[in-house]
């Protein structure tokens, strides 16, 4: 397996102008291919260096999302699947806001289209949708692109104390409020 995957990056590293677009090409099919957002991140920053590869994880998680956007419109199924899955992680009526999206992209187990849904949940339309997207995806492409070797040399233990602050930050900028619905104030029995 450590020689197919060096052999891949010996290739990627020959194909000077195709390489970015087949890079950003992975990160359209990553969701196909079972690979987690930040081990292709990493490897941007291994192939491009810091700079570049941020710029193209930038763009290949923006197109990502911006397929999800189009892609959850044609599939419902995908849609009540995702919609039952975040009533299971959050409260019924509570909705994430765009800055706590972008640190739970931080976190590596979180899924990356469980969190494009909600910024689709709290987005009137496309273009709002694509400016949240931009900002909550640039953190994660900064962060697992010019500082991913760094992270991979964490232990287990520093990995999941790392993981629990950043859920713990995203618990204290959270909205202070909970909306309760009328119907679901006064239920009423039929």
């Amino acid at each position: 397996m450590g020689e197919t995957s060096s052999a891949i990056l010996q290739w990627l590293e020959h194909q000077e102008a195709w390489a970015p677009l087949l890079f950003i090409a992975i990160h359209l099919l990553r969701p196909f291919l079972f690979l987690p957002v930040m081990l292709v991140c990493i490897t941007g920053g291994v192939l491009f260096g810091p700079i570049a590869g941020t710029a193209y994880s930038i763009i290949g998680t923006m197109l990502s999302s911006l397929l999800f956007y189009r892609m959850i419109r044609v599939l419902p199924s995908g849609l009540k699947r995702l919609r039952s899955l975040k009533e299971k992680w959050l409260k019924r009526n509570s909705n994430l806001t765009v800055q706590q999206v972008a640190i739970l992209r931080l976190v590596p187990f979180i899924h990356f289209h469980l969190l494009s849904y909600c910024l689709l949940e709290i987005s009137s339309d496309f273009k709002e949708y694509t400016k949240s997207s931009l900002f909550a995806n640039f953190p994660l492409a900064v962060v697992y692109t010019s500082v991913g070797q760094w992270i991979t040399l964490f232990s287990i233990p520093a990995m999941v104390l790392f993981s629990g602050g950043l859920i713990g930050l995203c618990f204290f900028i959270r909205k202070k409020y909970e909306v309760v619905l009328w119907s679901d104030f006064f239920q009423t029995n039929p």
